[in-house]
Formats: C-alpha cells, sequence, structure tokens
C-alpha cells in the first residue's frame, strides 16, 4: 500500500481525499457487524466456520475484548437487518459468497464505520471510491483461497472440455446414450488454453495445468510476469486480452472486478474468441455482460460457460444463465471449501486484532486506507509497477 500512495502522489492525486477515520485509544469498545449465509443444518459440521451460525468462530474473541458483535445474513432492501445496524457500526465484516453491498448511500448512513473487513478475497461489494472518501479503511485476506478457487477452475475446465455435466445427467436420468456424450467431449491434452490475470489464483491455475500436456498455456495481466516466474508457470505472456482470446480453446478469467474490466467480455470480445471455444469465470460475474453471453452460448460460438459468480449474490432464480445450454455453473463457492475457511476465518481475526493493538496491517490485505486505493482496483495506478513475483504460499496467522 505503501507504493500505492507513492503513486497517487506522483498522478498528482492528494495522499488524503479526506479525514481518515482512525480508531481511539487501546480500550475502545467497538460495535462489529457479520453479513455471512445463513447455513441451517449445514451448519452442524463445525469447520464451516463462514456461515451465520458459527459466526466466523469470532465471538468468544470480540465479546472477551468487550466488543458488540451482530451477525446477519439479511442484507438486502432497506429494511434489511444489515441497513438497520449500519449507523452505528464501527466494523464490517462479509463475504464474497454472501456479500453485504456497501454502497455509497450505505456508507453515507454509517458516519461511525471506519474498518470494512472481505472475508476471503474480492472487495468489488463495496463502492471504493466511496469508503475512500470517506476515511475508511478496507482489506480482505489476500490469498486466503486462491489454491481452492485454482482448483475449482481448474476442475471446471475439464467439466466444459469432458462434457461431463451432460454424462452425469445421463446417470441420474436412468440412460445409456454414449455417443450423445462423446460427439463432444474432447481431451484437455493439445488445448491452447489462457488466463485473463495472472495474479496468486491466475498462476497456479497456470502451474496446476502443466500438468495436462496442453498445446501453450497463455497469459494477460498489466505487468508481464519475470522470465523466472514465466518458466515456473510454463506460459506466454500476450499483450492484450483480444490477443490472447484469439488464440484460446480454453479462456479462464482471473482477475479483479473494477470499471476497466467491467463488461470486459461483452458481444465484441466473445465475437473475437475462437468458435466453439469454452470460458471459465471464478473472478466476478460482472466481468462477463450478461446477455451477450447467453447470445453467444445459443448460438454456439461459445462451446460451453462455467464459473461460480454472479451478479447479483444470490442469482435470481429467473437468472438466465441458469437455463443457458451447455454450461456447468454453480453457487459462489469455490473460494468458501472448509480448508478456505480456515484461512480466511484466521485471516479476519488477525486484521481484527491489529486493528485492536493498533498494529499497522499487512500491506498486502490492504484495498483502501489514506484515500488510497490499491493498484489491482485503481484503474488510473501505474500497473507497470504491479509485483506478480509474491511468495507462492499464504502463511496462516498462528496468533
Amino acid at each position: 500500500m505503501l507504493s500505492a500512495l507513492r503513486s497517487a502522489v506522483q498522478r498528482g492525486m492528494p495522499a488524503l481525499m479526506s479525514q481518515q477515520r482512525n480508531f481511539a485509544a487501546d480500550g475502545e469498545k467497538l460495535k462489529v457487524l457479520a453479513v455471512l449465509y445463513r447455513a441451517g443444518s449445514a451448519a452442524e459440521q463445525p469447520r464451516l466456520l463462514g456461515c451465520l451460525e458459527n459466526e466466523l468462530g469470532l465471538r468468544e474473541f470480540l465479546e472477551s475484548r468487550g466488543h458488540t458483535y451482530v451477525v446477519t445474513d439479511d442484507k438486502e432492501g432497506p429494511n434489511s437487518e444489515f441497513e438497520k445496524q449500519l449507523p452505528d457500526t464501527d466494523i464490517v465484516i462479509t463475504t464474497p459468497f454472501h456479500p453485504g453491498y456497501l454502497t455509497a448511500e450505505r456508507i453515507k448512513k454509517a458516519p461511525k464505520l471506519k474498518l470494512s473487513v472481505t472475508a476471503g478475497i474480492g472487495s468489488d461489494h463495496i463502492d471504493l471510491k466511496a469508503a475512500s472518501e470517506a476515511g475508511m479503511t478496507v482489506a480482505e485476506v489476500t490469498g486466503s483461497n486462491v489454491v481452492s478457487v485454482a482448483e475449482h477452475v481448474v476442475m471446471q475446465i475439464l467439466a466444459l472440455v469432458r462434457n461431463y455435466i451432460p454424462a452425469y445427467k445421463q446417470v441420474i436420468e436412468g440412460k445409456w446414450e454414449v455417443a450423445q456424450i462423446a460427439k463432444d467431449a474432447y481431451d484437455l491434452e493439445g488445448k491452447v488454453v489462457g488466463t485473463v490475470g495472472a495474479g496468486r489464483i491466475g498462476q497456479r491455475v497456470l502451474q496446476r495445468l502443466k500438468g495436462f500436456d496442453c498445446k501453450e498455456l497463455l497469459y494477460y495481466d498489466y505487468t508481464q510476469l519475470s522470465a523466472d516466474r514465466e518458466k515456473l508457470v510454463g506460459a506466454r505472456y500476450c499483450p492484450t486480452v483480444e490477443d490472447l482470446v484469439k488464440q484460446c480453446d480454453v479462456v479462464t478469467i482471473n482477475c479483479p472486478l473494477h470499471p476497466g474490466t467491467e463488461h470486459l467480455f461483452d458481444a465484441k470480445m466473445l465475437s473475437q474468441m475462437k468458435k466453439g471455444a469454452w470460458l471459465v469465470n471464478t473472478a466476478r460475474g460482472k466481468i462477463v455482460k450478461r446477455d451477450d453471453l447467453v447470445d453467444a452460448v445459443n448460438s454456439g460460438h461459445i462451446a460451453g460457460y462455467a464459473g461460480d459468480v454472479w451478479y447479483p449474490q444470490p442469482a435470481p432464480a429467473d437468472h438466465p444463465w441458469r437455463k443457458m445450454p451447455r454450461h456447468a455453473m454453480t453457487p459462489h463457492y469455490s473460494g468458501t471449501t472448509l480448508d478456505a475457511q480456515i484461512r480466511y476465518a484466521n485471516g479476519v481475526k488477525e486484521i481484527l486484532r491489529r486493528t485492536f493493538e493498533g498494529e499497522v496491517l499487512n500491506e498486502t490485505d490492504v484495498i483502501v486506507k489514506g484515500g488510497v486505493t490499491a493498484a489491482q482496483y485503481d484503474a488510473a495506478a501505474d500497473k507497470s509497477k504491479r509485483n506478480l513475483d509474491f511468495k507462492p504460499e499464504w502463511e496462516v496467522s498462528k496468533k
């Protein structure tokens, strides 16, 4: 974040766009509001920490320090519990899987709100510009579920290429029509696969694909990887997204959602993909233009679509992606495996501990602070200085 601050100054931006909302001296009693999905009977699994019932395992930690902890899954509309609780809340915790949307209007109604923590990766459910202007800090548990998402990407690539979903449905329906499945089933070996985004998730996807003997692995990112890192992931750089999609049999989207990537995959971009290519999106639903994708799949230009991200979330029952042919969509769960939940619950606890004890947050966890937005979410930032040669594995806090 310090590098982002320096970059902001170099671009002529004021380092502080408004007065920073800081916490008072140690011992201040705070109200923490969490928005989590309801699990019902599934909450009996004690490792399902990210649900309403299990509360990220934070209640004892917070209440033993004298803080108030409110947890809800009711997040939509002006009469929701989320909306009612916000005005006197100091800290909001939410997840990408059941996001509490922190709009500019909601931030304005919450004058005490100083910190928003994403339990997981991806803070696009927050109006980052409004948060910055309000002097808030926004943090997320960077790296906490990158392995989980990367594995999900590979699974969904295989589901599409091998035509798995129709085959599974045949078994459920008591059918046995091998030809109807095999006519659209292929090997991943010998195919060209590319990722839009080569950060922590994109690089892990590439590493996992190396063993499939693809014809070539490609990547696009704002910054080219070092030669050593390119060798490690086994991929070749493409200077533009358009250049990448024209060459690929499979495209996987692994970049953040921000104004520069919203509806990146619209009718024009989809038309530049190879006819019969597959598209996988576990990044954010709004990166793909909803109705343009439906048209591209229905026409057969896109052979199939998979992913687990929608807009809004939860996806309404009549969302057109639910009824598209040749899709392998799931609810948004790629990054909320039981293993990932332990990591992001520990990460949230560490962010809170550092906040309460007046310690500086890990720079990689900070998305907004002091009026500055992290480069991956700031369309005006100098992406050439972005460091993609990060430590391969995320370390769980031992505290």
